[in-house]
C-alpha cells in the first residue's frame, strides 16, 4: 500500500500516522500542504490531527483552501480513499467532501482522553476488520468535535448506514453520538478519535491497529 500524510503549518499528528500505517506494512510519503500535486500510483491519503494553521477561523477552514487540498478532493473524486482523523475530520468537512460541522465542544473544554466507540458498520475498506457493534478504545483529544448536521442529514447518514463509530458515552455534545462517518461511495472516512494512538501494547489499547490493517489488506487485495 502506497499512502500519502498532508502535513499542514500546525499538523502535530503527522508522523504518529505514518508510523501507524508503516506498521500495516505501508510506503509512506509526506507531503506538505503547498504542494500542486500527490504522489503517483497512491492507494491512501491520510489528512492527520492537529492545529492546522492554528485554527483560525474555523478548524480546517485554511487548511481546506491549501493547494493540496485541492488534489485531495480530486483523489477522492476518482474513488481514492481518504482518511481524515481529528483536524483531518475537520478539513474534509471544510472541503465538501463529508457533511456536517464540527463544532465546540458542548463542555466548551479540551477533553483529553480513552474513549469507548462502538462499530456501527463494518461495510467499508477502514472498518472491515472489525465486528459489527463491536466496543473499541481509541483516545481523543480535541476542543472541537461536536458533530452537528441538520436532521435530514442525520437520518439519511444513518440510514445509508454511514455513521461508522458512534461515542459509547457522548463527552462532546456530537448528534446523535456520533464519531464518524462515511462519504456516499463510503471511500472517505472523517473520525475525531486517534486510532494511530492506539496500534501499540505501550499505547495502552491496540483496538486502532485493526483499521490500518484492514486498509492494507484492502489494497494487497485490490
Amino acid at each position: 500500500m502506497r499512502a500519502a500524510v498532508i502535513v499542514f503549518p500546525g499538523s502535530n499528528c503527522d508522523r504518529d500516522l505514518a508510523e501507524a500505517l508503516r506498521g500495516a506494512g505501508a510506503d509512506v510519503r509526506m507531503v506538505w500542504h503547498k504542494e500542486t500535486a500527490l504522489p503517483q500510483g497512491l492507494d491512501l491519503v491520510a489528512i492527520p490531527g492537529g492545529f492546522s494553521f492554528g485554527d483560525y477561523l474555523r478548524c480546517g477552514a485554511i487548511a481546506a483552501r491549501s493547494p493540496v487540498a485541492a488534489e485531495v478532493v480530486r483523489f477522492a473524486g476518482r474513488g481514492g480513499p481518504v482518511l481524515g482523523i481529528c483536524n483531518g475530520f475537520q478539513v474534509l468537512v471544510e472541503t465538501g467532501l463529508l457533511p456536517g460541522a464540527l463544532m465546540r465542544n458542548a463542555g466548551l473544554k479540551f477533553i483529553c482522553r480513552t474513549a469507548r466507540l462502538s462499530v456501527q458498520t463494518t461495510d467499508s475498506l477502514f472498518t472491515s476488520g472489525y465486528k459489527p457493534l463491536q466496543d473499541i478504545d481509541i483516545p481523543v483529544a480535541h476542543h472541537d468535535g461536536n458533530y452537528q448536521a441538520d436532521e435530514a442529514t442525520l437520518d439519511r447518514l444513518e440510514g445509508e448506514g454511514r455513521v461508522a463509530f458512534t461515542y459509547a458515552e457522548n463527552l462532546n455534545g456530537s448528534a446523535r453520538s456520533i464519531a464518524g462517518i462515511l462519504s456516499e461511495n463510503r471511500r472517505v472516512l472523517g473520525m475525531m478519535p486517534h486510532p494511530e494512538r492506539a496500534c501499540d501494547p505501550a499505547h495502552g489499547s491496540t483496538d486502532g491497529a485493526a483499521m490500518f490493517a484492514a486498509l492494507a489488506g484492502a489494497m494487497l487485495a485490490a
